[in-house]
């Protein structure tokens, strides 16, 4: 395989971190930037240690904490590093923290975006990666695909929808390849704890009531491994250019269903049921069939599977055991 030269935007990300270890592994140049921020939200002890135990997993050689708001710090990363493909996965994570501070948000979100985008057009990137989300389509049911009506709701569907356009428009305007990658619904091993499967689990292993707000409200849950293994298949597939693809397991389950999964796993905890959240839109299973054709993504872990290795995982890390006494 050709050797490529890779920017990682929040390469110290849950998804990011495991982008770039399979990159190194395949023998790419990739250069990381990242702010390892807390979003306002997230506690500063978790955010370093979580960092500290993604950087042990990667090389990691090429680092740097460039905000990519900073259109010179961006630029400099791509003419730098003569980089070829830019795997744009820097973002407010998702609509809770968009909401909470959408200004912010959208400066990184929008903002940033262009910088890359204005970056990676002067300087000839011959491949432009976007990780958006499923959160575009708004309501939607299962068997979903890509040319679905997209009817974002909230200002984090409706920014990542935007950057789609965005880079679509540069396509269009300059020749910039892109592709544009849907995920939904990822948790795994180091992921932070504000988010729907760590919560369930770290509650469990708490002896905690876990809230399910809808029981029958369902995701297209997606172990980390599977959602970046896609990504990067995605981002060196020439099949993939100027193409939009849902990388995600391809199977919704219940919030229920995964509490009660989780729940048994951990032996201890509670079910509370509570009623939708009104803020957050109603989803299902994503289908991946352009994937699959395209560029072999094939995911293979389920929730059984998936919220086993996680849990053991939370077992076994000292931070962790020390936060459910």
């Amino acid at each position: 395989m050709e050797q490529r030269r890779i920017l990682v935007t929040g390469g110290l990300g849950l998804i990011g971190h495991n982008i770039v270890a399979r990159l190194e592994q395949q023998g790419h140049v990739v250069v990381i930037t990242d702010t390892c921020t807390t979003y306002g939200i997230i506690p500063q002890a978790e955010i370093d240690h979580l960092v500290g135990e993604r950087r042990k997993r990667i090389r990691g050689e090429y680092f740097h904490r460039v905000d990519v708001a900073d259109a010179g710090g961006v630029d400099w990363l791509i003419r730098h590093y003569e980089i070829d493909t830019v795997i744009h996965t820097a973002s407010f994570p998702r609509q809770k923290v968009v909401n909470s501070d959408p200004v912010v948000g959208s400066r990184v979100m929008s903002e940033g975006l262009l910088n890359l985008l204005e970056a990676a057009k002067r300087h000839s990137v011959q491949r432009f990666v976007y990780i958006s989300s499923s959160m575009v389509y708004g309501d939607f049911a299962d068997g979903v695909r890509e040319h679905h009506d997209c009817r974002p709701q909230g200002q984090y569907g409706i920014m990542k929808l935007a950057g789609e356009w965005l880079v679509r428009d540069y396509t269009r305007s300059c020749g910039l390849p892109h592709t544009i990658i849907r995920p939904s619904a990822v948790y795994g091993p180091l992921d932070v704890e504000d988010r729907v499967v760590s919560r369930y689990l770290l509650t469990a292993m708490r002896g905690g009531v876990l809230r399910v707000n809808g029981p029958n409200e369902t995701l297209d849950f997606t172990y980390v491994d599977d959602v970046a293994q896609g990504i990067a298949l995605a981002a060196l597939s020439g099949s993939a250019v100027n193409n939009t693809y849902n990388v995600t397991r391809g199977h919704s389950r219940s919030l229920l269903e995964a509490a009660q999964l989780i729940v048994q796993i951990v032996g201890t905890g509670t079910i509370e049921i509570g009623t939708r959240d009104q803020d957050f839109p109603s989803r299902g299973a994503l289908n991946i069939d352009a994937a699959r054709t395209d560029f072999d993504f094939f995911p293979t872990v389920d929730i059984e599977e998936g919220f086993q290795a996680y849990h053991e995982w939370l077992t076994d890390s000292v931070y962790w055991a020390k936060k459910t006494v």
